[in-house]
């Protein structure tokens, strides 16, 4: 008999996160999986729904390959099989069990921008994410426990807390924050080596509880792609196109990253990725972190952009729900934790302090405060 905690996580992604309906096809992508339990209990909830489900297993090391072996025809060709069946599907789920979080960090970076150009733009940002109810989650593993520096089992435990959060109670927990955001005109974030300022007025404010990432628990909007100015230093580690990289420092004038330089990592990588394309240098989205049960960053931007304390910074492609113009072949979340171990900072919209070292000011938000 399956842990009961998979039967709880198989139905919140069934019935919250893709909400799926009798007649709808379901694809079930996985990646490096150990265990099949979840994949199995999707297609036991999709069929009982009288849904479609449809399930492919893949490995990174293939997919690796694939993208080092690339020509442009290759690459076309390979990413118009995969859009031909993602544009007959409704819903989409992802489950990831990567292995080797760098397995892509030897991979040329004109063969990366082949696969962004050809298989990762058209599949997964023109539609994929714009066309389907989707929902992208890594499963726990070994690797996973020993990046969030946890015993596998202790690790397990945390998995499940934060995935199987109350996400409709957490859903009317953000209104509140939703709400100030919506209102606000003027970002001010401030903190060790960041001092950043720009407008978010008129741009849609999106909650996340559990819809399109498990775990989740973020509110985002995106600047207005001009508006940025100031410096940014971001203390959380993040892995990019197999590359880790730490202490990433980015200047802005007018909107665009005019000097970028990191403490870790491939400096003259990051600054190619910044060069990708244009949008590449511009913002597609901020974000504020707050689920409560998620405080240490772990490499993995699934569970480090939702920490409570946290932001995000986004250069590269903006979401069509909150979105200011900017198209880009990437979308790399940067985080910065400000809670006071890490060096502490704050957030005012208009001048108004909203959190400040990590924790919110106005009494309607304290429900987001971590645990």
């Amino acid at each position: 008999m399956p842990d009961p905690r998979w039967e709880a996580l198989a139905d919140i992604l069934i019935n919250h996160s893709t909400r799926l309906d009798a007649g709808e096809t379901l694809l079930v992508e996985c990646f490096d999986l150990e265990d099949t339990t979840l994949p199995r209990l999707l297609v036991q909830k999709a069929a009982r729904k009288r849904a479609y489900p449809l399930v492919e297993i893949k490995d990174t090391r293939i997919v690796r390959e694939l993208i080092k072996s690339g020509s442009e025809e290759q690459m076309r060709a390979w990413g118009g099989v995969e859009l031909h069946r993602m544009e007959r599907v409704q819903a989409y789920i992802a489950l990831r069990g990567a292995r080797n979080i760098n397995e892509m960090a030897d991979v040329p970076g004109e063969k990366m921008n082949l696969y962004n150009t050809y298989f990762l733009k058209p599949v997964h940002f023109d539609r994929r994410i714009k066309r389907t109810k989707w929902c992208v989650l890594r499963l726990p593993n070994a690797s996973m426990a020993q990046q969030a520096g946890l015993s596998t089992e202790a690790f397990e435990d945390f998995y499940f807390d934060v995935c199987t959060l109350d996400y409709a109670r957490f859903s009317r927990a953000l209104r509140p924050l939703v709400e100030r955001m919506t209102a606000a005109r003027i970002v001010h974030i401030t903190g060790p080596e960041t001092d950043l300022r720009f407008s978010i007025e008129g741009i849609p404010v999106i909650p996340c509880s559990g819809e399109m990432n498990i775990p989740d628990g973020e509110v985002f909007t995106a600047p207005v792609r001009d508006s940025i100015n100031g410096h940014v230093r971001f203390n959380t580690p993040t892995i990019y196109q197999g590359t880790s990289f730490d202490g990433i420092r980015l200047e802005f004038r007018d909107g665009r990253i005019v000097a970028a330089d990191c403490t870790g990592g491939d400096v003259m990588k990051l600054r190619r990725i910044l060069e990708t394309d244009e949008g590449a240098s511009y913002v597609g989205e901020w974000s504020i972190g707050c689920n409560p049960r998620i405080l240490n960053p772990m490499r993995d931007i699934l569970f480090d952009e939702k920490i409570a304390g946290s932001f995000h910074l986004t250069p590269g492609n903006a979401y069509d729900e909150a979105d200011n113009g900017n198209r880009s072949k990437i979308h790399w979340d940067l985080v910065q934790i400000q809670r006071p171990e890490t060096g502490g900072g704050s957030i005012a919209f208009d001048d108004v302090p909203i959190r400040v070292d990590g924790w919110f000011v106005p009494e309607d938000l304290k429900a987001l405060d971590p645990e």
